[in-house]
């Protein structure tokens, strides 16, 4: 196994559902950090770059027909270079991370762009084929985010619990108090508000022109936080799967646009195209849980991950957890021995505050993870996140 290295990466700000980058295609949106990583680093040569790989959930507008392909070429890459989209849903974009690794770590390549896109604002309306002629029952289904189409048989073995009341599922089963999330999702505002006061995400972000009828306006930064929460303000808000619920709109992520992007290398291509690592890939590894209580899947895939490491979490100096919702994220500290105020745990916010564009969000945790590393001079990390259907995974980095 070949060392890999994570050198430079950006993402664009991320957008709220029908805010600053509602008017951008996914495919555009997608080849927006492919293209500033190309500007950055001129001394590459693009020509040589062996895969892009970009993580998406949804894959039924915009983004379909291989979005890498087609952000790709719409970034002025080479038409040899080839490109291929990978979908594990919320953990699409550190799944392509995982992909070019392991890729470059066994020879297959040295160079790859690996990254994760959604426009959950643009994710389109379907509707399915008649299943007899002349048939009036035509159902159009919502792709933005959660079950369509859904098998019957899959349905009755497994059930189809939306994503929030998954997270009730979780709270419930595990006794996550109402307070204890309506806390966590303050302190994500907190700390995401003063990363973005300290300028911390202008590092790893890219200012976007985005056409605003006949004038351009210029996107420089993440416009989902809302740094004047309270806890009052939280505990006001309605459960979302009725009154017995403790989830709300304001403990759990929202429904957002963003992309991210980062080169990934050999020891050989650092070399050869001038390359500065800030991180090397430690390794990754995938869980499967029950779909009903999907949020716990990080407790598994950290442990295997752990496992294969021959490491203890006591060891790490960073965890960047996905916040899908203040319930699953508290329920998978506790399995991991982690007080619900961890200090290293997403220090700069995570996902409640800042977003969640699902596609987008494995991407920007393992760029996130490798800045903050840089900035405290810690050695390890831990990105995770849970996943829809009953998944978990884990990417470890080390700073170089």
């Amino acid at each position: 196994m070949r060392e890999v290295y994570l050198c430079d990466g950006i993402r664009t700000p991320i957008g709220r559902f029908g805010g600053g980058l509602a008017s951008v295609r996914a495919d555009d949106l997608a080849a927006l950090p492919l293209r500033e990583l190309m500007r950055r680093n001129r001394s590459v040569q693009w020509d040589q770059l062996d895969e892009v790989c970009l993580g998406c959930a949804n894959q039924a507008g915009e983004d379909n027909r291989n979005v890498a392909r087609m952000a790709s070429l719409l970034a002025g890459l080479p038409e040899s270079v080839p490109a291929v989209t990978v979908n594990r849903l919320c953990a699409s974009g550190l799944e392509a991370i995982g992909y070019a690794f392991r890729m470059i770590a066994t020879g297959e390549a040295d160079l790859v762009l690996a990254g994760g896109v959604e426009s959950m604002t643009r994710a389109p309306l379907v509707m399915g084929k008649s299943d007899q002629a002349y048939s009036r029952a035509q159902q159009v289904q919502d792709t933005t985010i959660g079950w369509r189409f859904i098998n019957p048989a899959f349905k009755a073995e497994f059930g189809v619990h939306s994503m929030p009341e998954t997270a009730d599922n979780v709270a419930r089963q595990f006794m996550v108090s109402r307070a204890d999330q309506d806390a966590f999702a303050l302190r994500s505002q907190q700390r995401a508000a003063r990363a973005d006061a300290e300028g911390f995400f202008a590092r790893e972000t890219m200012a976007v022109t985005v056409a605003d009828g006949k004038k351009n306006v210029l996107f420089a930064r993440d416009e989902h936080p809302r740094p004047r929460t309270t806890i009052d303000s939280l505990a006001a808000l309605a459960p979302l799967n009725g009154p017995e619920g403790t989830v709300t709109a304001g403990n759990a992520a929202g429904l957002n646009d963003g992309a991210c992007a980062v080169i990934l290398a050999s020891e050989d291509a650092l070399g050869t195209h001038g390359l500065q690592p800030r991180a090397r890939v430690l390794g990754m590894a995938s869980a499967g849980v029950e779909p009903r209580i999907m949020g716990i899947g990080p407790v598994h895939a950290v442990s295997r991950l752990l496992g294969r490491l021959k490491m203890d979490i006591s060891d790490f100096d960073l965890l960047e957890i996905n916040e899908a919702f203040s319930a699953q994220v508290l329920v998978c500290l506790r399995g991991m021995g982690l007080p619900d105020d961890c200090p290293w745990v997403n220090p700069n916010g995570g996902a409640i505050a800042l977003g969640h564009p699902l596609g987008m969000s494995g991407a920007r945790l393992a760029l996130t993870a490798a800045h903050t590393l840089q900035q405290t001079n810690g050695k390890y990390a831990l990105a995770t996140l849970c996943v829809g259907v009953g998944q978990g995974l884990a990417l470890a980095l080390e700073r170089v």
